[in-house]
């Protein structure tokens, strides 16, 4: 426990943004706890990782929610910065509880069901006048003559969306399923792998945009972009190359959507720029800090800073703003981008060759060496993590050829 310092919570993972929080937090002398499943990830390597402490996985849930519950009730703990999926809806479901002893900047949990049910999502975009994909459920689907995807249609899966489902049930849903035009899924077959009824999207080809928001009460109080120029699959997903861009078009598109739901706390909208009409559509809205989030900081985008004076009442502080033009790498996301060329298909989009993808890869770190691990004044985390992902290799051959 801290003795005069103010103290945030951070909910970090083995993705980057933990860290990029914490450094944020750190260097502005704020208490800084890691609140971890694992004792070995990076972030608490970092010497501005004040103090980590283990809690239990977000899979098992109640357990999840009264380890934060218990670092909330401590007397220097001021907020809880939402980083993994089932934060805000922890945050939002239980908010009583939370708000006796913190200040949480999330939103409330009928207005966090408008974008983790992608299918009232479309309707929100349809009502802001934002563009979006044309999208049904699984079962209303009549016309397979186009490039469609399938995905599920709440990203996360709870008792308060599925009544089959109990609260120590609740888990990510992360599956997509590419249908070629002409063909006809088995539809029986993707409900059951889904675990309820699914939403159908048109493909939307084109280059992929973050846009980035804290508002508090349908008021924005900074918002940053980025495209991505690179995912850690080949056929997109998590930005791990990206550059901060200023398009008036997308700032416009975000705040639309972001004003009709009358939004409180961050938000990360992916969008697609619609090769052929030009039009920003809405990916998906998640209500958390994001992967990419060190190009943002980096950038001068400080959304630990800001959500921080946010939650302590000092809005007025906030200085929003950007520069454009600025790229970060996440290099183990590099690495996934090149075993995605390896291993995984798709029909809408063609595969690289491995030797020019490499190369690229390697041109653009040289040419843009910055990094969300890689830090000259820093560098315990990027040994920690090149060390577990070298222990993990080792384990996994030796566990391979002792089933030989």
């Amino acid at each position: 426990m801290t003795e005069d310092r103010e103290a945030v919570v951070v909910t970090a993972s083995r993705y980057p943004h933990g860290y990029a929080t914490v450094r944020s937090l750190g260097d502005r002398d704020v208490h800084t706890i890691a609140a971890v499943d694992d004792e070995s990830l990076s972030v608490t390597a970092s010497r501005y990782c004040d103090e980590s402490v283990l809690v239990p996985p977000p899979s098992d849930l109640p357990a999840y929610r009264d380890a934060l519950l218990g670092l909330a009730a401590r007397p220097d703990v001021r907020t809880i910065v939402p980083h993994r999926p089932h934060d805000p809806y922890v945050l939002a479901k239980y908010a009583d509880e939370f708000e006796r002893h913190v200040d949480v900047v999330v939103p409330d949990l009928e207005t966090l069901r408008s974008v983790h049910d992608r299918k009232r999502l479309a309707d929100a975009a349809e009502r802001a006048g934002v563009a979006i994909p044309d999208t049904e459920l699984l079962g209303d689907v009549d016309d397979w003559s186009g490039n469609r995807i399938v995905k599920s249609r709440y990203n996360l899966l709870t008792d308060t969306y599925l009544e089959e489902f109990t609260f120590e049930d609740s888990t990510i849903a992360k599956s997509v399923e590419h249908v070629p035009a002409g063909e006809t899924p088995d539809v029986d077959a993707l409900q059951e792998k889904m675990g309820h009824e699914p939403i159908v999207q048109e493909y939307v080809e084109g280059e992929e945009f973050l846009f980035g928001a804290l508002y508090d009460r349908g008021e924005a109080l900074g918002t940053f972009q980025h495209r991505q120029l690179r995912g850690d699959s080949y056929t997109g997903s998590g930005g791990v190359f990206r550059e901060s861009v200023d398009i008036p078009e997308l700032e416009e598109a975000g705040r639309a959507i972001l004003d009709e739901l009358e939004w409180h706390g961050l938000a990360c909208i992916e969008y697609v720029r619609d090769a052929a009409t030009g039009e920003f559509s809405i990916v998906e809205i998640n209500p958390r800090m994001w992967q990419s989030l060190a190009c943002a900081t980096r950038a001068g985008a400080d959304f630990p800073t800001w959500y921080w004076l946010a939650a302590t009442d000092r809005t007025d502080l906030i200085e929003p703003g950007y520069d454009a033009g600025v790229g970060t790498h996440y290099l183990y996301g590099e690495l996934e981008h090149l075993v995605s060329v390896v291993r995984e298909d798709s029909p809408f989009v063609e595969r690289p060759s491995l030797p020019g993808r490499t190369a690229e890869i390697l041109r653009s770190c040289y040419g843009v060496p910055n990094f969300d691990y890689l830090h000259l004044d820093d560098p315990r985390p990027i040994l920690r993590q090149v060390r577990t992902e070298l222990e993990g290799a080792v384990t996994r051959r030796v566990g391979s050829e002792s089933d030989e």
